[in-house]
């Protein structure tokens, strides 16, 4: 039982146009951009990183913006649905927001008792906002959402799977515990709680062809530890487990390991430190280029030839 698992720690999807992704996460949702730097592995797209504050984790939604992506094509084997918490009364609010602000796919609903409004993000993305009682975590309120209607962080993710059995049992093996159902979705929650983004489901959808990753895709899901000697014992005991996992990679915000799950999506272990005020001051989080290390050579290039966000 891999105790060290807290909870949600980030989820990374892409887009296909900068501008527009760091628009909506900022002015229409009102998070905060957290980090303005690039991809690891493709140093000419930028890595946009949105939360609380702090970027505290289970609070930081990121996303790699390819210029001109082809949208994703939904089905199973990826994370569809991404879920802010929001306070309890806020769907009104919310509801009237994205609607002013041509927000797409507006919907009211209601899952596991707990009232929710669904919505899609510029590339057809899956996000809902799902109201919760008494949660404590602070929400960045310079973004122009006041704090008694703010978002306070994620509340879950929801998997599309054929079969969820082989994934479900991995999250048990994750510390998470199933705790209800409904109709063919199962949702699970950190034992004992953790960070606030302690939530996943499994939608079971045995007939629904694989996705196909694109503009609009969850390209990953993090779960959170508290430093790297916990990432280290995650590692060992998914390995002994059979699991292929990468060794660890260091992301400059967090330490990183990688492993496919049964179902198909690539789940990351991540840990809270060294956190993204690391290289920035607290004050001035997200306005800087700040580069890798290994790509600090290409910032003449860069600096000349990315999508200017703001503007």
């Amino acid at each position: 039982m891999l105790d060290q698992i807290k909870g949600l720690h980030h989820v990374t999807s892409m887009a296909k146009d900068a501008r527009e992704n760091n628009d909506f996460f900022t002015h229409k949702l009102g998070l905060r951009r957290v980090k303005k730097t690039v991809n690891f592995d493709a140093p000419d797209v930028y890595h946009l990183y949105y939360g609380d504050e702090f970027g505290t984790p289970g609070s930081v939604m990121t996303y790699f913006p390819f210029p001109n992506a082809a949208r994703g094509r939904p089905g199973t084997g990826e994370v569809g649905v991404t879920v802010f918490s929001v306070p309890e009364g806020t769907l009104d609010f919310w509801q009237q927001r994205l609607g002013e602000q041509g927000v797409g796919g507006i919907e009211r609903g209601e899952l596991f008792g707990q009232k929710r409004l669904s919505f899609t993000g510029p590339d057809g993305d899956g996000f809902a906002l799902v109201e919760v009682r008494d949660d404590d975590r602070a929400p960045w309120t310079d973004g122009g959402v006041a704090d008694d209607e703010a978002i306070r962080g994620f509340h879950s993710v929801s998997m599309r799977l054929q079969d969820g059995g082989a994934t479900a049992e991995l999250l048990r093996f994750m510390n998470y515990e199933e705790i209800d159902k409904a109709g063919s979705v199962r949702r699970f929650a950190v034992k004992g709680g953790g960070n606030g983004a302690d939530v996943i489901d499994i939608e079971t959808l045995p007939l629904l062809n694989n996705a196909r990753q694109g503009a609009g895709s969850v390209h990953h899901i993090a779960f959170s530890v508290e430093n790297r000697e916990k990432q280290l014992e995650v590692r060992k005991a998914l390995l002994d487990t059979g699991y292929q996992v990468t060794p660890v990679i260091d992301r400059d915000y967090f330490w990183a390991i990688y492993f496919r799950t049964p179902g198909g999506v690539l789940f990351e272990v991540a840990t809270n430190e060294p956190g993204f005020d690391r290289d920035e001051d607290t004050k001035h989080l997200g306005e800087a280029l700040k580069l890798p290390s290994q790509h600090e050579h290409l910032r003449p290039w860069l600096e000349t030839n990315l999508q200017p966000i703001e503007g």
